[in-house]
């Protein structure tokens, strides 16, 4: 069989970027760590919340901390800003507010920005949330499938594959299927791909969902 690695780990320091930038010494390493967990925890607890719906879903692509001697700078690439400003009239603030009294209590100042994504659909933890509301909606998973390869077509990428996992279409056995449109070259490390995991919670279980997104080469 094959050897399955994270794309995103095998191309870390190549074609894909950390995700947290920050230096500690070795005793402070995992408070540090642990309270990056949490920041990340508590956007993802406030969009749940404030903002997904029946008709709208995050659109958070990624969360970037940035650390220095006073100062945490948390950055929110998300393809829809408009929903996390306006949301319930408080918006970024009232989130800045949530993040603020997890950290713990040293003197520290926290920055946070909201990033546009130009091409959301061209993100995988946009679609894979898109695909998520589809199959929680009981949308079939092979028309969904095909919406979102359309959705993500229009993001000028070179290839994309979308793989479920679970019971699907509420089929008393789990089976997996997937669907491709254009090249996703795993083993090429200098291939920019982007991939996401996210777990769709049905009325007949769990549908474990995945998006490769093959974007361009270096």
């Amino acid at each position: 069989m094959g050897q399955k690695i994270n794309p995103l780990g095998f191309r870390l320091g190549i074609t894909q970027n950390h995700r947290s930038y920050w230096f500690a010494k070795p005793k402070k390493y995992s408070k540090i760590f642990e309270e990056d967990k949490k920041i990340r925890n508590c956007i993802e607890l406030y969009v749940q919340k404030h903002i997904k719906n029946s008709s709208n879903y995050g659109g958070i692509a990624r969360v970037e901390i940035k650390r220095k001697t006073d100062l945490i700078q948390v950055e929110i690439y998300t393809g829809f800003p408009a929903l996390l400003v306006e949301s319930r009239g408080q918006g970024i603030e009232q989130l800045k507010l949530n993040v603020q009294n997890i950290l713990s209590s040293e003197d520290r100042r926290l920055r946070m920005t909201l990033i546009e994504i130009a091409k959301p659909y061209g993100e995988p933890n946009i679609l894979a949330e898109y695909i998520a509301l589809q199959l929680e909606s009981r949308v079939a998973f092979r028309r969904t499938m095909k919406k979102a390869i359309e959705l993500a077509k229009k993001g000028n990428i070179k290839g994309i594959k979308i793989q479920i996992a679970g019971r699907l279409n509420g089929a008393e056995i789990a089976r997996v299927e997937w669907a491709r449109e254009g090249r996703v070259p795993l083993q090429t490390i200098r291939a920019r791909i982007n991939y996401c995991y996210y777990a769709a919670q049905t009325i007949y279980g769990v549908l474990g969902i995945k998006v490769w997104i093959f974007q361009d080469e270096e």
